[in-house]
């Protein structure tokens, strides 16, 4: 299944107007279809945190910039004994700017099992990732010290 044509014109300016796409919409849709989750309330907690950022820190001009899927740190990385994190950084980074490639997903399985090892919220690592400022040690000070 494409997510081309899963919602509407009216719904497209919607996702639009809060710097989501299609693409993200359908992503957390087929997801949970096939295993169920994540759950609609983190969804829509992560959708909540992505607007934030494109209204408040981008004016509301969505990115033209694409991250690219073979830059990212390899799925074993790890950094100070941390599996995922320094993929999941930057996943998150690009999540919040909107520049996510058709292909990646944040939320996706490895990032959910990162969650739930950490017992960390998705939403509240998009905003401790928009708060740090690009100060990666930042970050995994937060995780070590969040992290149950």
């Amino acid at each position: 299944m494409k997510p081309q044509g899963l919602v509407d014109t009216k719904g497209n300016g919607f996702l639009s107007s809060i710097g989501y796409s299609e693409q993200e919409f359908f992503d957390f849709v087929e997801d949970f279809a096939r295993g169920g989750e994540p759950t609609l309330e983190t969804a829509l907690n992560i959708a909540r945190v992505r607007r934030d950022y494109f209204l408040q820190e981008q004016k509301g001009i969505p990115s033209t910039h694409c991250i690219s899927m073979e830059k990212l740190p390899s799925k074993d990385a790890t950094v100070e004994g941390i599996g995922w994190l320094p993929r999941l950084i930057p996943k998150a980074e690009a999540k919040l700017r909107g520049e996510m490639p058709p292909d990646l997903m944040f939320g996706c399985g490895g990032d959910r099992k990162f969650f739930r090892i950490h017992q960390i919220d998705p939403a509240d690592f998009l905003r401790k990732v928009w708060s740090a400022q690009g100060n990666e040690a930042e970050i995994v000070s937060w995780v070590k010290a969040t992290a149950k």
